[in-house]
């Protein structure tokens, strides 16, 4: 009786640690490629305050494919500041947007970043996304950040899809290989804070 209970149990315990094992390699894929938040600041100088962030991007396989044969790709870096108010809504400081283009060139086997008109050509995709992850906000004068309270600075970086060739768009249906999203993360600094930063790994 006792043999047979515990060649049942070890057969349980192997089927559960398999299923383990399966979920955590689930897991790993669905969260290894994403853009997540490394470190976040808010910056005080001559021009004012300015939010810089460092963010971890790791593109999947298909961005990746489509980059290499290319098309390029669009991200959006979103920024965000308000001041908490307990009597009405929160008042919205400063609301700024920028884009950036990644794309990759067959001929000269470069890739390049372009903001605007300005660009800037790497040998290699690692480069590239090192610069990427690094993005800053365009400057928020002094005197917006004058009145006391808590302020709530909130940062994201996203893939914009809509930018993609009309095909792309449609093939984004059916699987998630394209949405490359940071999500909001946000943090509270106060006015005489200066240089106050968070760090995280959290989207």
């Amino acid at each position: 009786m006792m043999v047979s209970f515990m060649r049942y149990f070890k057969k349980a315990f192997s089927v559960l640690l398999r299923s383990a094992l399966l979920v955590g390699l689930l897991l790993t894929s669905v969260y290894a490629d994403d853009v997540f938040v490394n470190k976040s600041e808010m910056r005080s100088g001559e021009e004012g305050y300015q939010i810089y962030v460092d963010y971890d991007i790791k593109l999947t396989d298909v961005v990746q494919q489509a980059l290499s044969r290319g098309i390029p790709i669009y991200f959006v870096s979103e920024f965000s500041l308000k001041r908490s108010r307990w009597y009405w809504l929160d008042e919205e400081i400063f609301l700024g947007q920028q884009t950036v283009k990644l794309s990759y060139s067959v001929l000269t086997r470069q890739y390049r970043i372009s903001r605007g008109a300005l660009f800037q050509n790497f040998a290699s995709l690692d480069d590239a996304l090192d610069i990427l992850s690094r993005q800053s906000s365009d400057f928020i004068p002094a005197e917006a950040m004058q009145k006391s309270g808590d302020y709530t600075v909130a940062v994201r970086l996203r893939l914009d899809t809509t930018q993609l060739p009309k095909l792309f768009q449609v093939n984004m249906l059916t699987g998630k290989d394209w949405t490359l999203d940071s999500g909001w993360y946000r943090w509270v600094i106060r006015p005489d804070e200066n240089n106050a930063s968070s760090d995280s790994k959290a989207g």
